[in-house]
């Protein structure tokens, strides 16, 4: 009991907090002045619907409590918000000053009418900037630029890693609706440049014909959360695989401690994911992660992601080992005998969770493609 004890103490040592109440006025005004960053970047996460940002506005007139503000101080003195995006945005977009990831300014936010404020149809902070909307009056204004929010600091003297520690356990299952979408934002604030990388990657059409995707899973980066996948397993031991307990958080720190590591050597990553992609599209096209019926002799139903981990991370670790691909032939005839393996078979089946399912799937696609 006295280690756990120690170990409460240490960790809590790792993050120096402190809180206190801010008018939204005072917050807005510190943005104007580029002393808090909301992450212009993270607008392509968020979805939130017009009708809700007006229920959050309805919120703030109505004096109804909003969760805390969660920021980090960064080595400049300046904040960083990392939960509570989408509400401050909202605040931001509604006045007219928020900015998009080029620095211009968003159109303004014009509002719906809410279940207790109707009236609040059609209503825009200042109607200069917003044509055929009525202006918000002063006094509603006021009420608004006076609420106070409880800001919740991470302090600069925290363990750097807190804060992207902090922003995944606030944002997971809330307001950014996938871990993938929470990854990005995480990649963004680490590494802009690492997360632009993988974007490219991900938009690449040679993987994008491999992918016939639904627009929802589009629009959930499910595309690139198969590209991080590629990234953290296809060289990874087997051993390391089985050690995998929430395949999420596994994820998130492979890609993290890649972001973070100066002597990456992206160009061949990107040369064996290139290779990989290309060689599926040729030879397979989106048919690549589905499963293949010998009686019908074609792949059937949606994509699978065991199959993407058999045929993607198995020829991705043969190209890392030997520098080529298999022959076509080769590609194609995996892929057909893919579901007379046994051993896949058993991980593939329904019910089996990914941490189990994982090695298997890696290890029978690096067997097969030997």
């Amino acid at each position: 009991m006295s280690g756990l004890v120690q170990q409460i103490d240490e960790k809590s040592k790792e993050i120096a907090t402190d809180s206190y109440p801010m008018s939204i006025g005072e917050l807005v005004n510190l943005y104007r002045d580029n002393e808090i960053n909301v992450h212009p970047e993270f607008q392509r996460f968020f979805r939130w619907s017009n009708h809700q940002k007006s229920r959050f506005i309805e919120s703030l007139l109505l004096g109804i409590p909003i969760p805390s503000i969660f920021v980090a101080e960064k080595e400049d003195g300046t904040w960083e918000v990392v939960d509570g995006l989408q509400r401050f945005s909202t605040i931001l977009e509604f006045m007219g000053i928020l900015k998009t990831p080029k620095g211009e300014i968003r159109e303004p936010l014009v509002l719906e009418g809410t279940k207790y404020l109707p009236l609040l149809d059609n209503m825009c902070w200042d109607s200069n900037l917003a044509d055929g909307a009525f202006q918000l009056p002063k006094p509603a204004q006021l009420k608004i630029k006076r609420s106070k929010l409880d800001l919740k600091i991470v302090l600069k003297a925290s363990d750097p890693a807190s804060k992207y520690e902090l922003f995944q356990r606030l944002n997971t299952g809330g307001s950014l609706a996938t871990d993938q979408e929470v990854r990005n934002c995480i990649l963004i604030m680490i590494n802009p440049d690492f997360f632009e990388w993988v974007s490219d990657m991900a938009g690449r059409q040679e993987f994008q014909d491999c992918l016939p995707l639904s627009e929802r899973q589009r629009q959930e980066q499910y595309d690139s959360e198969l590209l991080i996948r590629f990234l953290a397993l296809a060289e990874e031991k087997i051993e390391n695989l089985k050690k995998i307990s929430e395949l999420g958080v596994y994820l998130t720190d492979v890609v993290v401690n890649m972001a973070e590591d100066d002597d990456l050597d992206r160009s061949r990553i990107e040369l064996a994911f290139v290779e990989t992609f290309s060689a599926l599209s040729r030879v397979l096209g989106e048919e690549a992660f589905k499963k293949f019926d010998p009686s019908k002799e074609r792949s059937l139903g949606a994509p699978l992601i065991s199959v993407f981990e058999c045929m993607a991370l198995g020829l991705g670790n043969y190209y890392l080992r030997y520098g080529r691909m298999p022959s076509d032939v080769k590609i194609k005839e995996v892929h057909e005998k893919l579901w007379v393996n046994e051993k896949f078979k058993r991980a593939a089946s329904s019910g089996v969770r990914a941490s189990s399912r994982i090695p298997v799937t890696v290890e029978v696609g690096r067997e097969l493609f030997e």
